[in-house]
């Protein structure tokens, strides 16, 4: 696809990076976009990048708050991941949300960028949220649809096999760990044909036998953050309140 001078990164807590820390960084946080730029900026030293997205924001807002301004970045290249926290609402209209999704999608490839997005992650694998699997799976097809329709780029998160095993997984089960930012970093490079050499670490552990989770690790996770999750449920807690944006303007990246 050539190479890319100006990346700007949508989303919620998926694109800013949770489960892989750096204080080093904005938002003491590294994640698969900020890997996927340094790639990037590794065959271009001119080679900026914005990443708007901020955990727990909703399908709305971040076509409300993220959309708007990275079109006025002008990029060549823009990665979004929404939804997924209006999946795990009580109610979703998914048909209707998708439907407004597929015109922030088109509004973004409008700019001349290239787009990429990503499905939902197969569910099933987290006890608290299988009975989500169908309505994650729902997502998913209107999705392929309308990256069909568009011609937009899609990183098929479902359909990764490795992301079974929970070294992949930060504590939570529900974000990345290092390894799986590392990963996902590299299946982004890989939908846009960009050489790269992130999956040796990945691949070393991957070659070895997962842990298994007993009965007694899944009571200790219910307790430190299923719970936990469903009390700040409960009382309408917004985890990203106070969080900016990693980056609001583009910036050189370190290769």
């Amino acid at each position: 696809m050539g190479a890319f001078s100006r990346y700007v990164a949508l989303g919620d807590s998926f694109t800013e990076g949770i489960g892989d820390p750096d204080i080093t960084r904005a938002n003491g946080l590294r994640g698969w976009a900020d890997r996927v730029a340094e790639v990037l900026a590794a065959t271009n030293p001119q080679m900026q990048y914005a990443n708007l997205a901020v955990r727990g924001r909703t399908m709305d807002e971040i076509l409300a708050d993220q959309v708007q301004t990275a079109a006025m970045l002008e990029p060549d290249l823009v990665t979004i991941y929404a939804g997924m926290n209006d999946l795990l609402s009580v109610r979703t209209d998914i048909d209707a949300m998708m439907a407004r999704y597929a015109d922030a999608l088109k509004s973004l490839q409008q700019t001349g960028a290239v787009v990429l997005t990503f499905t939902a992650a197969d569910l099933g694998t987290v006890p608290l949220f299988r009975r989500l699997r169908g309505r994650a799976a729902i997502y998913n097809e209107l999705l392929r649809a309308t990256a069909d329709d568009l011609g937009v780029h899609i990183v098929d998160f479902w359909r990764f096999s490795e992301f079974c095993d929970p070294r992949l997984w930060d504590g939570d089960r529900v974000h990345l760990s290092p390894l799986g930012h590392e990963r996902m970093a590299a299946k982004v490079l890989d939908t846009l044909t960009v050489s790269h050499g992130l999956t040796t670490a990945s691949a070393a552990v991957l070659a070895s036998s997962p842990p298994v989770r007993d009965f007694r690790a899944n009571m200790r996770w219910a307790a430190a953050f299923a719970a936990p999750w469903v009390a700040r449920r409960v009382r309408r807690v917004t985890p990203g309140a106070g969080v900016e944006p990693k980056s609001t303007m583009l910036v050189k990246v370190r290769a």
